[in-house]
């Protein structure tokens, strides 16, 4: 897998975690709650919780995976490797990788969000919906690039999987 691609995969990750996880707890909170400021931080808390989670998660299984392909390496030609290119090149690719999975949550739950800032809570939440299915559009074709894939079905792919979640929020009473 190339650089590129790994780095594709972790901005399409955090991006979905943090438009979808959000929606769901703007939708959620929406229906209890008619008070903007109140769904803003329910849902801004939620996507700082997605960003340091994703980030922190990230950066202790790309170590654990990274280190162990290092200690493996080392095995095999019997010398230490730290302190040495191989591992600063390592601890690199763990450290981006943190921050891009971890930013990119943040950047996705900042997309449902925005509508509450600018716009009456009532028309906010459709707007928010709207919005985060358009985000997924975008997610889907930078998908299809990157899987050199069909880009159209990936973003069907990825339309039908924020529908699917609204719906299932929606039959299951948590949006109305």
């Amino acid at each position: 897998m190339n650089d590129d691609s790994e780095i594709g995969r972790y901005f399409i990750l955090g991006s979905i975690d943090g438009l979808l996880a959000v929606l769901g707890i703007i939708v959620g909170v929406s229906t209890t709650s008619a008070n903007a400021t109140i769904i803003i931080k329910a849902a801004l808390g939620g996507g700082i919780a997605l960003c340091l989670t994703n980030g922190i998660g990230t950066y202790l299984a790309e170590t654990a995976v990274q280190y162990g392909k290092i200690s493996a390496v080392e095995k095999a030609i019997l010398q230490d490797l730290r302190h040495t290119k191989i591992e600063q090149i390592a601890r690199r690719k763990i450290i981006r990788d943190s921050i891009i999975h971890g930013g990119a949550s943040l950047i996705g739950a900042i997309v449902p969000i925005t509508p509450f800032l600018l716009l009456d809570r009532g028309i906010a939440v459709y707007v928010s919906v709207i919005l985060s299915l358009l985000a997924l559009v975008f997610l889907g074709g930078y998908s299809g690039r990157i899987s050199k894939q069909s880009y159209l079905r990936s973003i069907i792919r990825m339309v039908s999987l924020g529908a699917l979640i609204v719906l299932i929020c929606s039959l299951l009473g948590v949006s109305g």
